[in-house]
């Protein structure tokens, strides 16, 4: 782990919890067969399902926690291969799950609207009580209707639920009039943002 990365002392201390791979084993097993015992084959095929479902699930982020940490080039980006762990989805998503991903939820929003590569969205504001997250498309970044491709919002709603589940709707706001004032940036669309003009010098009298 690079010198330029913090972690939260106590998740580290989660993510270093020995747990006996055996006795896990062992665990599902039982519950299993007390499953398969109730005489009901529906439950047992149901419970088996899922937990093929979850070894899948972890099993790819493994498979591509390990691909990313072995890539030449990341470990040479700031931050190092941390960086590109914290920047994928299936990583990403796993270590928010288990709360142990560092970064902040704005931090995660950011990241997470990055990947949107079809709509520029910047953020309006996150409502904490109800979890909605309002957005609005960036001037001359489309209004975000339907059309070809994903909508503005489906494309953000798809980004968050890897990144920043704790958002759990999205609203998005058509392009600002111009003149209006500028939003709180987090993530940042496809092409270059346009520069306000600086006013002119004053004359001199």
């Amino acid at each position: 782990m690079s010198a330029g990365t913090t972690i939260d002392a106590t998740k580290t201390v989660v993510a270093t919890k020995t747990v006996d791979a055996v006795q896990t084993g062992r665990r599902i097993e039982d519950v299993l067969d007390r499953l398969a015992a109730t005489g009901d084959p529906a439950a047992r095929a149901a419970a088996e399902e899922l937990v093929q479902a979850l070894m899948d699930f972890y099993g790819a982020g493994l498979a591509r926690a390990l691909h990313l940490l072995s890539v030449p080039g990341n470990r040479t980006i700031p931050g190092g291969p941390t960086t590109a762990l914290l920047g994928d989805e299936l990583v990403a998503s796993l270590l928010v799950l288990h709360d142990l991903h560092p970064e902040d939820r704005a931090t995660r929003i950011g990241r997470a609207l990055d990947t949107v590569r079809d709509h520029d969205l910047e953020v309006v504001d996150f409502d904490e009580e109800t979890g909605t997250l309002r957005l609005r498309a960036a001037a001359g970044g489309g209004c975000g209707c339907a059309g070809s491709g994903t909508t503005a919002q489906q494309a953000a709603e798809d980004a968050l639920a890897c990144f920043a589940p704790e958002v759990t709707a999205v609203e998005v706001q058509p392009a600002g009039r111009p003149g209006e004032p500028a939003l709180l940036q987090i993530g940042n669309g496809p092409g270059p943002r346009a520069t306000p003009a600086r006013p002119a010098p004053a004359k001199a009298p």
